[in-house]
């Protein structure tokens, strides 16, 4: 049997982020925590505002601040979801892999993943979203909550994603990890073996080829 695929979402199958108003969340964000600081976390190609406000979610624990600042950012992606536009190939990667145990491990809430999966007829089986209780990426935990919960093993899976903190938590769960649509040298200097394909049709061949 094929391993299983694990799926970033935001950037690698739908586009949400570029409608998402990350800014703001994080003015919001900055309120509600009384600091303006960012802990920008893990060096990738998103920008400050994206950056902190999934570095603060990794670092916050869980409890009501961590659920408020979750609701705060999680009001400006549900909007951003709802103009968010599929990536070039996406339904036909995913069509072409229909027979495929797959999940999507995303640092969205599985509310607002859900509803971008659906506006763009995308299934999956399993919807691993950010939860006060899993450890998001970059550490591996999402990928091992989704394994288990797809009743697949981590030998053979494989998990597809744009940026260096997909690629963490790849590393992090014993994952393959094969990278797409990601901004030029963004695995370059931390992840420097990682296989990095121009488009889904290229990744497509390569988890087809196993």
């Amino acid at each position: 049997m094929p391993g299983a695929l694990l799926l970033d979402l935001d950037r690698t199958l739908v586009d949400v982020q570029s409608f998402t108003d990350y800014g703001s969340a994080w003015a919001d964000v900055a309120a509600l925590l009384g600091r303006d600081e960012q802990d920008l976390g893990l060096e990738t190609g998103w920008n400050a505002p994206t950056r902190a406000c999934m570095a603060v979610l990794g670092e916050l624990p869980s409890g009501e601040q961590w659920d408020a600042v979750s609701a705060a950012i999680a009001r400006f992606e549900l909007e951003g979801a709802s103009r968010s536009v599929p990536m070039p190939g996406a339904p036909e990667f995913m069509a072409r892999l229909a027979d495929r145990r797959r999940a999507v491990v995303t640092l969205l809430p599985e509310e607002v993943a859900r509803t971008v999966l659906e506006r763009h007829g995308m299934h999956v089986d399993v919807v691993v979203g950010r939860d006060p209780f899993v450890r998001p990426k970059p550490a591996g935990d999402g990928l091992v909550r989704a394994l288990e919960l797809l009743g697949m093993p981590a030998d053979g899976a494989v998990m597809v994603g744009d940026s260096t903190w997909d690629a963490a938590a790849s590393r992090d769960a014993g994952v393959r990890f094969v990278g797409v649509h990601a901004p030029k040298g963004e695995f370059r200097e931390q992840f420097p073996d990682v296989p990095v394909c121009d488009s889904l049709a290229d990744v497509l061949i390569r988890v087809l080829q196993g």
